[in-house]
């Protein structure tokens, strides 16, 4: 009667549901085909058909999609109790204050007085260009003025 039992392809859900079992209950986390199989194998000794490993793979395909099984970490597999329920919409946010960046001038201060790391700032211009510095640069070329150059005029006939 066993014989029969464990070759009907019926009986595969239960087999595996069986196994998925046994093997949470010793406490091992590796609930993969693999295992599963090996499970299988070694509690139906000789009484399993030569297309174990299809029907197997089958079965196992066929109760994660009506949901009996959830597959976790594409590997192991989970029965519906046991899977983590995960809720509705997204996750609220973590309630209170993030805390505060340290300040790298404060800790700079604080090991060192001497080290205080250099302002972020843009630096200061020097004192003789805004002092007035001459326009005329090296040979007697004229600096260019701020914004935008006056359009060419062209010199016609017509304008004359």
């Amino acid at each position: 009667m066993a014989a029969a039992e464990a070759t009907d392809p019926s009986s595969y859900p239960e087999l595996i549901m069986a196994a998925i079992k046994s093997l949470v209950e010793e406490g091992r986390m590796d609930t993969s085909e693999s295992a599963i199989s090996d499970r299988i194998e070694s509690q139906h000794l000789g009484t399993l058909p030569e297309s174990h490993a299809s029907l197997l793979a089958e079965h196992l395909t066929c109760l994660t999609d009506s949901g009996e099984l959830f597959l976790i970490d594409m590997i192991n597999y989970v029965r519906s109790e046991a899977a983590p329920k995960r809720g509705r919409g997204r996750p609220p946010k973590p309630r209170g204050r993030p805390p505060k960046p340290k300040d790298p001038v404060a800790v700079a201060a604080s090991e060192d007085s001497s080290a205080i790391p250099r302002p972020r700032d843009r630096p200061a211009k020097k004192k003789a260009a805004i002092a007035g510095a001459p326009a005329v640069v090296g040979g007697g070329v004229a600096k260019r003025g701020r914004g935008r150059p006056p359009k060419a005029k062209t010199g016609t006939a017509d304008d004359a």
